[in-house]
């Protein structure tokens, strides 16, 4: 029995998607770096790579972004993150195949990753209304001390090409609600999704209206107050030995193990740096702890 097997122009249907997300056709062609996709191992594009002084100039604008957006009121940035959600809705089923594309994913799994973009949007949403601080008794007859949580920096998310744009939006929409620009460097093998991402988010800031120039950024950055990752316990150890971000906190996640490197908050003076591993798939999950720095096993 013959059987007809419909042929798939994946790189035609590559740049179709990404014109629908918002991405110029001309950032697809004249670069060094050449993306193809795992279904037929066909080119889909060549982007170009920045430059280390392109890196810089967009961090110090993620920099000066901060310095505005961390007095905007918690509610208030809720709600850009609540419009980047409604964006992410109605782009959901391209993204979701833009994954497969790029990655290889079936669809369901494709659209899977997307809805998790959008369920954290949810959650960022109301945790902004809900960024609380305790009240102390104190000693002082007529007094209290009430504790206040400030914004904490750039936050520098690093994502592998398994998990492309879900990693970035579990770090992002929280770190938006916090008062907290993004930087975020994409694994080699999935630009594409991180530049329609970078898209869909330019949509949401033109319909808030007046968020700063730099508060998303997708390249690889320095002077962070935050690096997340995604990788083994090795990338974890190597991004917080080797990192050079004058970071406070570094977390890095890894899919099974799951680890997060916690680097030590210089204002609170602890030394070393703290190491939580967590099993959370196939319903396993253990909870060793160990200092970074120390060589022992």
């Amino acid at each position: 029995m013959n059987i007809a097997v419909k042929s798939i122009d994946v790189a035609k249907e590559t740049t179709e998607l990404l014109a629908k997300l918002g991405v110029a056709k001309e950032a697809l062609v004249g670069g060094d770096l050449i993306v193809r996709s795992p279904v037929t191992g066909e080119q889909i594009a060549v982007l170009k790579t920045i430059s280390p002084a392109e890196a810089a100039k967009a961090i110090d604008a993620a920099h000066k972004a901060f310095q505005a957006w961390r007095m905007v009121p918690g509610p208030r940035r809720g709600e850009l993150v609540r419009l980047l959600g409604e964006e992410l809705r109605a782009h959901k089923a391209e993204l979701g195949r833009l994954v497969s594309i790029e990655v290889g994913k079936i669809p369901s799994e494709g659209l899977g990753e997307v809805q998790e973009m959008i369920d954290i949007c949810d959650f960022a949403v109301g945790l902004s209304r809900q960024l609380y601080g305790l009240t102390i008794a104190t000693e002082r007859p007529g007094h209290r001390m009430m504790e206040t949580w400030h914004p904490l920096g750039v936050v520098g998310v690093i994502s592998a090409f398994n998990f492309p744009v879900a990693v970035w939006s579990w770090n992002a929409a929280l770190a938006l609600v916090c008062g907290d620009p993004v930087v975020w460097k994409p694994s080699e093998k999935t630009p594409l999704t991180a530049l329609a991402v970078q898209a869909i988010v330019q949509c949401a800031m033109v319909r808030f209206g007046d968020a700063p120039t730099g508060l998303s950024e997708v390249l690889i950055g320095s002077r962070v107050a935050l690096m997340a990752g995604w990788g083994t316990v090795i990338v974890a150890e190597l991004v917080a030995a080797d990192s050079g971000l004058g970071a406070h906190l570094i977390a890095v996640e890894q899919s099974y193990n799951v680890p997060a490197v916690i680097a030590t908050m210089l204002c609170f003076g602890f030394s070393g740096f703290l190491l939580n591993a967590a099993f959370s798939f196939a319903e396993r999950r253990a909870m060793p702890w160990r200092h970074v720095d120390d060589p022992q096993p």
